[in-house]
């Protein structure tokens, strides 16, 4: 299927990021041209995959800021997929604290009208944090759609996480409805 759109997928380093080409792979069926940004220690957690996954997408992945006038290596985007989203990476993004190149792709995204969704990935004791909730009604002001409770990532009870159940493809869904394919 021919490509006509370009999806930034934005990883943080919760489990599920560890199972993102077959993620990837989904989305390319779908026509989307998929360009892979990873916080730092996600980019970490993938150190030994990157250059298979920078071949899979065509595009290099990213982690890092751009140098002040180097080109940008990636297509512009028509969506933002911010997944798996940790609890550090929805609170950065909703306060602002653009400390590394994913979370200051996606809090730029909202001032550039790029249609962007977002689905954490956090136990519930992080979402008994007093700052979870007004960092996630923040991002849905900004109107970033997040997937969170029913029809989105339901969060789990600390260490009884299971990455496989993570629900991807609720998330591209939703990334394809924010975004259709051109006609």
């Amino acid at each position: 299927m021919p490509t006509d759109r370009v999806l930034y997928l934005l990883g943080s380093a919760a489990p599920p990021i560890l199972n993102v080409t077959p993620v990837i792979e989904d989305a390319q069926r779908r026509g989307w041209d998929v360009c892979l940004g990873l916080t730092p220690t996600a980019a970490l957690w993938l150190d030994a995959y990157l250059p298979g996954l920078s071949a899979l997408t065509g595009h290099p992945v990213r982690s890092r800021y751009k140098l002040p006038g180097q080109p940008d290596v990636w297509p512009p985007a028509d969506a933002v997929l911010v997944a798996p989203a940790t609890f550090n990476t929805l609170n950065c993004w909703a306060q602002g604290i653009t400390h590394n190149f994913a979370v200051g792709f996606a809090a730029e995204a909202i001032g550039k009208g790029i249609p962007l969704v977002t689905m954490p990935c956090v136990n519930r004791a992080f979402t008994e944090h007093p700052q979870f909730d007004r960092s996630v009604e923040a991002l849905r002001g900004a109107g970033v759609r997040v997937l969170l409770g029913p029809g989105g990532f339901e969060p789990n009870e600390p260490g009884k996480g299971n990455p496989d159940a993570y629900p991807w493809q609720l998330a591209l869904d939703a990334v394809d409805e924010v975004r259709p394919a051109r006609a």
